[in-house]
């Protein structure tokens, strides 16, 4: 199969609307938590959510094509507008047919469904915004990046919930490998801080109820209480490595492998043993040629609830046994809260910076976890060669994604 590299990246985060401000951030241990003041959360448990801060959807786009896009695809065309740029990709040079989009939304937009049901109540059916369909449809996210850069290959919405993201890329790698496009800008996308998406998954007792932001998002550790909800976009620019080569374009990092499998054992819970999440790993690894002793780092899903935790931990021990000791385990989660659909996209981006600067962000938060999660869940950060690395997502569902980032040699 065709190699696919990676030569752009974009960010919109709780912690900067960058790749690089991102990045930045995260080598600080900034935290991207705080009170939500979108709506009155007076009624709720849940006080705290991270936040997207200073976007301003006009740097990217005219007014007009902002007011036909809700804030996730508004994310999703800007996150696209820095990675190409970053890949120097000459889109009026090239054969536009060729590049394909795989940008997911793991729900779509909430808010636009909330306004709609309350004019729906107040004034009847006939005040429901003409374009409410169009602006709620977690597809448009992929749609609104397409049209805005005119690409006209595959073109395709993954949405396995909080594995959109990583999915949403894999799939992209397996449309290059295959030969489908040339060229894939491919992530995921999120903006569900609202009344309903905080209530909803409250009502799952998934959500922290902390009211401390720098003690509500504790990924691995044994105070954890739930996720914190976050927002955001990540979106990178995926080439065959001929493509990129052909162009001379600047070539990040390398896909080593994709895997995708499904516990089929709980709507909302891993599998307890891990199995299905471990054999993720193990595919990606196989598909990369690489052994367990090979992988240095794992961006974890790591979000922060108790079986979570857990399991991916059971999971990570059961695909590299002894050599799981000898990994650096973090989770992005602990600053820029879940991002839900946008969260493997910016988790994989992590990876990739990962292994160009050989620097291991810390677990913001992390204490201490309770006796069976024994790995190294990198309290403080590391310098450290890392030539491969994998980001794992877990969607509800029973979704399992990993993706295996290489660093490239040529």
């Amino acid at each position: 199969m065709k190699r696919v590299v990676v030569t752009g990246t974009g960010v919109i985060s709780p912690i900067g609307n960058t790749t690089e401000t991102f990045w930045e951030n995260l080598k600080k241990k900034t935290v991207g938590i705080g009170r939500i003041d979108r709506f009155d959360t007076e009624k709720y448990k849940t006080k705290l959510a991270a936040q997207v801060k200073d976007f301003d959807p006009l740097e990217t786009m005219e007014f007009k094509e902002a007011k036909r896009m809700e804030l996730f695809g508004q994310y999703a065309v800007a996150a696209s507008a820095e990675a190409i740029a970053q890949s120097g990709l000459a889109l009026e040079m090239e054969d536009r047919t060729r590049i394909g989009v795989s940008v997911g939304c793991g729900i779509g937009s909430m808010p636009i469904m909330e306004k709609s049901y309350e004019k729906l109540e107040a004034k009847g059916p006939g005040r429901i915004p003409p374009l409410m369909i169009p602006l709620m449809i977690s597809n448009m996210a992929a749609g609104n990046v397409a049209i805005h850069f005119g690409l006209k290959g595959k073109c395709i919405n993954v949405v396995t919930a909080c594995a959109t993201g990583t999915h949403s890329i894999g799939e992209a790698v397996r449309a290059i490998q295959c030969g489908d496009a040339d060229v894939m800008v491919a992530g995921g996308t999120e903006a569900a801080i609202c009344p309903l998406g905080i209530g909803g998954f409250g009502a799952l007792t998934a959500l922290s109820t902390s009211e401390d932001p720098l003690a509500a998002s504790l990924p691995f550790d044994k105070r954890r209480g739930g996720f914190v909800m976050g927002e955001g976009a990540g979106v990178v620019v995926l080439e065959s490595y001929e493509h990129a080569q052909a162009r001379g374009a600047q070539i990040l990092a390398e896909v080593g492998g994709y895997g995708a499998t499904c516990d089929a054992y709980h709507i909302t819970s891993p599998c307890e043993d891990g199995e299905g999440a471990a054999r993720a790993m193990q595919l990606a690894m196989q598909e990369a040629g690489l052994t367990e002793h090979e992988v240095q780092y794992i961006n974890a899903h790591g979000t922060g609830t108790h079986h979570n935790d857990l399991f991916e931990t059971r999971a990570i021990k059961k695909a590299f046994g002894e050599a799981a000791y000898q990994l650096n385990v973090n989770s992005t989660k602990s600053m820029t809260g879940h991002m839900l659909g946008a969260a493997g996209a910016v988790e994989f981006i992590v990876c990739v910076k990962t292994v160009q600067e050989n620097y291991i962000h810390a677990t913001a938060g992390f204490e201490e976890a309770e006796e069976e999660m024994d790995l190294n869940y990198t309290k403080e950060a590391v310098s450290r060669e890392v030539t491969a690395a994998i980001s794992n997502s877990l969607g509800f569902g029973g979704h399992n994604g990993s993706l295996l980032v290489k660093k490239f040699i040529g």
